[in-house]
């Protein structure tokens, strides 16, 4: 981006009078950025066949002078790596010219570019360019003294392998392209086909993406943070299995997380470890890192001070509606029932002034306690008269994670620079909580709200829904069920990155979380397949609280002093094998028993003799089988844990099965393919082979439960009938975000019913930018972008408005 470019002239004028204050690290981080800035001029300056043809005849270059060096081992890889580069990049780019030839059919209009294949041409051009910088650094000074041979070879290769992957993927993308109905960027065709197009897929490697390349597509001010929160989720990943809670894991991953900042190739391995084979409890446990006291504590410190923050709990009471036809008329609107029962619905009240209302006796009864941190009420001499607006938010999480304590930094930001209330809605989650509990939920707290918004210090005038990912799809279903049920819908919507399609079906910007750090292909259709009722609920803290307080703190104890002794020894351990491993480039290998040392040794637990949890192994097909119809009566869609089967403790698997079942289950799928005549990697071309994947098979719902297909479930399938009850409806994507697709087709469905509807696509940033406005400048450009949409909404239309929306 502009700014990223921008700043690298400036930082190398200062460099050399900060040379001596700041030190070697400093000036390492300042050649990391400068890398990454040339890379980015490279890409915006080349068209593809120029960046193609100047990195082919560097390539050849440098093969014929490191063929000459003699038998020198490390210069024998160095001409085979760029011999390599030369094959990859002549067979890529006629692919690329193809999908980008064509990706103009896919756009929203001519003013939106944005489609996952552009998405997926852009990301190959920007291994290209990283490419075209190496080799040209590499001709430049490959007779130093002071050239790194080895440190630039382990480079190279990374990338290639990336680039090998990405022409892969390119030839993913063309067979969609050429199966796929005209204009449509999601396979439509037999599920069967899909199935076995996302097992060939999956079976890919992945582990070059969350190595040295790990965020090489994104804007270079945010990578630094990707690499944070990959060694994070890769230390914190080793202990989960083995000590699910506890000082423990901290005081381990401390220790072992150095060692994944020294070798980006072990992160790699460890990172697609982590995601092919850990469930979705592991990715609730990460993502709710944020919940932390701690952690929580020191965003609010750096976000806006509120002077109302209160935790409400509604209680489970129903209450009329009246109807939009006819207000005389009402319509009951019942507590949330699906799955558990009646219980309270939680919200949050965010407002920067103190209004009218928000001190009220009726509200303080409502409000539920948070400890010390509860009361950001603060005593006002004067209120503030009701706003004219109310924001009413759903959070993002995959349906599985969050609640409103980790969006807080930034919805206060909202109510400060809107000057509107904001009501923050902590649904349930699933896989305790599946579909439609949330919904429900959700769509209680809206009505709730236009009840009693004189309580939340609004006048109610205008209602806008926001949310982001999971709560983009919450803000579609919940006007979708409000229409249905008569009642007013919101005057308008913002939803940031939304889901709309919640099936495991291929798209090409879906193709893309092969690489995406934030959001793989694995851990999305997880978090599907929890919201859709395939995951059963995780029991494992049972024994916890058999153990009582003093037993928990004695257990804790005991496995922190013998994680300290066993993660100081493997920490000291993999410098001494990272050590003899500079020196001998052959022993690669080396890395897997490092990993042993400490990860298998922790997962290396008695399996049960037959095998792991049946209802683990179940597909979201054989699911529905077992307890729905494939109707959309909330009875029948309610996959509860009495149709299941009761579940203990030894039943909870975090990892796949065992070895038999695995190799069984590869076996019927390859045998499916087979039966199928429809071989999906005959879409590569004789003599490619990318790499394949060396953590074995990944077991995920590859068949679409008839759930996902509900329109309240997954919007972008609802009737033309439906979506022309929704409001206005403001989007914004990022154009490397694996569910791009989604934003974009649901964008095309509004506009072909006539709909309102605008689209801003953000480049170079990652799903989530929202929560990461804090990190870099173009984040927070992002989230200002959205702060804009959101004005658009609460600005009443006038006779001085412009016709058109600003974009």
């Amino acid at each position: 981006m502009e700014s990223a470019e921008g700043e690298g002239p400036s930082g190398a004028a200062r460099a050399p009078a900060s040379k001596d204050k700041k030190g070697p690290k400093s000036r390492s981080r300042r050649r990391w950025r400068k890398v990454k800035t040339k890379a980015s001029r490279l890409l915006h300056s080349m068209d593809l066949h120029t960046m193609t043809q100047s990195l082919v005849t560097l390539a050849e270059d440098n093969t014929a002078f490191f063929m000459n060096q003699g038998p020198w081992e490390t210069a024998r890889r160095l001409s085979s790596v760029f011999a390599g580069i030369r094959e990859q990049a002549l067979g890529l780019e006629p692919i690329l010219g193809r999908l980008l030839g064509v990706a103009h059919l896919f756009d929203l209009d001519a003013e939106t570019p944005a489609n996952g294949y552009r998405s997926l041409v852009h990301t190959a051009r920007c291994c290209l360019a990283h490419l075209l910088h190496k080799s040209r650094y590499v001709a430049s000074n490959r007779r130093s003294i002071f050239f790194r041979a080895s440190h630039n070879l382990a480079e190279l290769e990374a990338y290639l392998t990336a680039l090998t992957q990405l022409r892969a993927l390119a030839y993913y993308a063309q067979r969609l392209l050429a199966t796929n109905q005209p204009g449509a960027l999601f396979f439509e065709g037999d599920e069967g086909l899909t199935a076995d197009f996302l097992r060939e897929y999956i079976t890919l490697h992945k582990g070059c993406f969350y190595g040295r390349c790990l965020g090489f597509q994104f804007t270079p001010s945010i990578r630094p943070f990707l690499q944070t929160i990959s060694i994070g989720l890769v230390s914190f990943g080793e202990h989960y299995k083995r000590n699910e809670t506890g000082l423990s894991v901290a005081a381990s991953s401390l220790f072992t997380g150095s060692r994944f900042a020294i070798d980006p190739e072990l992160r790699g391995v460890e990172f697609e470890r982590i995601t092919q084979n850990l469930d979705v409890h592991f990715w609730k446990a990460f993502w709710n890192i944020t919940e932390i006291e701690v952690l929580s504590s020191l965003a609010n410190m750096a976000s806006a001070t509120v002077r109302v923050n209160r935790l409400l709990s509604l209680p489970p009471k129903a209450f009329e509606m009246p109807l939009i036809a006819d207000p005389k008329l009402t319509v009951t609107v019942s507590p949330p029932l699906a799955h558990t029962g009646p219980g309270p619905v939680l919200v949050r009240l965010i407002s920067y002034d103190l209004r009218e209302g928000q001190d009220s006796e009726e509200l303080s009864r409502l409000v539920k306690s948070e400890g010390p941190r509860s009361l950001d009420l603060w005593p006002r001499p004067q209120q503030a008269p009701r706003s004219r607006s109310l924001i009413v938010h759903f959070h993002g999480g995959g349906f599985v994670a969050q609640t409103s304590k980790s969006h807080e930094p930034y919805l206060k930001s909202w109510a400060q620079e809107l000057g509107v209330p904001i009501l923050s809605i902590d649904y349930s989650l699933a896989p305790e909580a599946p579909f439609p509990r949330a919904l429900e939920e959700c769509f209680y707290a809206y009505c709730w709200a236009l009840k009693h918004c004189a309580l939340l210090g609004s006048t109610g005038e205008r209602i806008c829904l926001a949310g982001d990912s999971a709560g983009g799809n919450l803000c579609f279903t919940v006007s979708l069920r409000a229409a249905a049920y008569g009642v007013r819908v919101p005057d308008g919507i913002m939803a940031a990155y939304p889901a709309t399609m919640l099936q495991s079906t291929a798209s090409p910007s879906r193709l893309m979380s092969l690489m995406d750090p934030l959001l793989p292909l694995s851990v999305l259709c997880k978090c599907v397949s929890a919201y859709a009722g395939g995951e059963t609920e995780d029991h494992s803290d049972s024994d916890q609280k058999a153990l009582g307080v003093m037993g928990l703190v004695r257990r804790d104890t005991a496995l922190l002093l013998r994680d300290l002794r066993l993660s100081a020894s493997s920490w000291l351990n993999s410098f001494l094998e990272l050590s003899g491993h500079k020196f001998h480039p052959k022993s690669v290998p080396t890395a897997e028993p490092m990993r042993r040392s400490v990860s298998d040794a922790a997962l290396a637990q008695p399996e049960d003799p037959l095998g792991t949890d049946p209802l683990k192994s179940l597909t979201l097909q054989d699911l529905s089988l077992r307890g729905s119809t494939g109707t959309s009566d909330t009875s029948e869609l309610s996959l509860s844990a009495e149709k299941l089967g009761p579940s203990t403790p030894s039943d909870v698997n975090f990892l796949l099965g065992p070895e038999g079942a695995l190799e069984e289950v590869e076996a019927q799928d390859e045998s499916n393919t087979k039966n199928r005549g429809l071989s999906v990697s005959a879409a590569f071309p004789e003599g490619f082979l990318p790499r394949r994947s060396s953590q074995g098979p990944t077991r995920m719902p590859l068949y679409c439960s008839p759930i996902a297909k509900n329109p309240f479930m997954s919007p972008l399938l609802a009737p033309d009938s439906m979506l022309q009850s929704l409001p206005p409806v403001h989007i914004v994507a990022c154009a490397l975000d694996p569910i791009l697709d989604d934003s974009v087709m649901f964008a095309r469905r509004l506009r072909s019913v006539g709909k309102f509807v605008t689209l801003r696509v953000v480049e170079d940033l990652p799903h989530g930018f929202l929560s990461l406005a804090a990190v870099c400048q173009e984040t927070r450009q992002a989230a200002a972008l959205c702060v804009e949409r959101i004005r658009l909404i609460l600005t009443p239309p006038g006779p001085a408005s412009p016709a058109s929306p600003l974009v």
